[in-house]
């Protein structure tokens, strides 16, 4: 049976186990199932069921505002996510719980991480790279962390991150020796090759096989042996020294620019701030939704304002503005993203100090 014309056509069934998720979509068939009334504005909303799955959906289902009960939320939450802003300020502004910010934030960061998987580019990389560790904290600063970033050299575009959990070091004085000593007889040692692991992964994703890529690092001694877990590709790596002054004319300008990007405009990456964030994965969140706006949304020149950087590299044709990024709901079934950033997706990602791990696994709203 086919279904009537109707104001509402959807575009694929939303279920992710249906097999009208992904393909034959001329082979399709849906009913008309009434309205609903939507709580959050009283909206009167059309409602259709899948004839194969059998599941009932709306349009409502493809909209990025799905499930929201404060939907006026979203799009104060993201300017201010990218405005310096902690969840408590943004949750005073606006009458809300600093819980229900977090929400909001962490909805965006899945949004986000599934755009940036969409539109990035595909196949070698046609540019220089700058790679570079920034660091950060979760819960206190004995637990740093690392996220690796790869940026283009000339178009300033960032292409994605994985991020490692440290052992503090440095000079300490006695008491932080033995608190760290105890912390780690408790919740246990990080592992000592994560960053030459996590490098590694994240060169496997934006990298593909057999390219031959100029890549510009620091002096750190574990990149060279993330490079040799990638045999299969062949890396020009250039090394700058740490002391070798930031300016534009240094090979790592580019990454050591969103660097500071990153702290002026994160709230949780403020030295000594009361803002920092409890979970990495909550860092991880913040830090997606940074990196659309800042290649995607953000001009690369203040001053000029003639491009940002997709569209220097040519992924994007025009500035992205908020309304284009959020204009419809992504699926991941739809989208794939590689295993390493799915657990992103998931919220799989572990604090040590906090044993339970606030995964993502909602049924309906996934």
């Amino acid at each position: 049976m086919t279904n009537a014309p109707a104001s509402w056509v959807p575009p694929f069934c939303p279920n992710e186990a249906c097999r009208y998720h992904r393909q034959d979509r001329e082979l399709w068939r849906f009913k008309k199932a009434g309205f609903f009334t939507r709580k959050s504005d009283q909206r009167r909303i059309e409602r259709r069921r899948c004839d194969a799955c059998r599941r009932y959906f709306s349009s409502q289902t493809f909209s990025t505002t799905y499930w929201m009960k404060r939907p006026e939320l979203q799009r104060a939450a993201f300017w201010r996510l990218v405005g310096c802003s902690g969840f408590r300020q943004i949750a005073r502004e606006f009458g809300a719980s600093p819980q229900t910010i977090l929400g909001h934030t962490a909805r965006l960061g899945r949004h986000a991480l599934l755009w940036h998987e969409l539109h990035r580019p595909r196949g070698p990389i046609p540019e220089p790279v700058a790679l570079d560790s920034f660091q950060g904290f979760e819960w206190s600063q004995h637990h740093p962390t690392l996220f690796h970033l790869v940026t283009g050299k000339d178009s300033h575009f960032t292409y994605g991150f994985t991020e490692s959990e440290l052992r503090r070091s440095g000079r300490m004085t006695d008491e932080q020796k033995i608190h760290r000593l105890l912390s780690e007889r408790l919740f246990g040692r990080p592992d000592p090759r994560s960053i030459e692991k996590e490098v590694a992964s994240l060169l496997s994703i934006v990298t593909t096989p057999g390219q031959s890529l100029e890549l510009h690092t620091d002096e750190h001694q574990d990149y060279p042996r993330a490079l040799k877990r990638l045999r299969d590709r062949c890396f020009q790596h250039r090394t700058v020294s740490s002391r070798k002054a930031r300016t534009s004319q240094n090979p790592l300008f580019a990454v050591n620019l969103l660097d500071l990007l990153i702290r002026h405009s994160g709230a949780n990456h403020k030295r000594e701030t009361i803002a920092h964030s409890k979970r990495r994965q909550g860092a991880i969140d913040r830090l997606w939704v940074f990196l659309i706006w800042r290649n995607w949304m953000k001009w690369f020149s203040e001053l000029r304002r003639d491009a940002t950087p997709a569209m220097k590299l040519g992924v994007a044709e025009e500035r992205v503005t908020y309304e284009m990024l959020m204009a419809q709901r992504l699926f991941p079934g739809r989208i794939g993203l590689p295993q390493r950033w799915g657990v992103h997706y998931r919220r799989l990602t572990p604090t040590r100090r906090i044993a339970r791990i606030a995964t993502h696994r909602l049924k309906y709203a996934f």
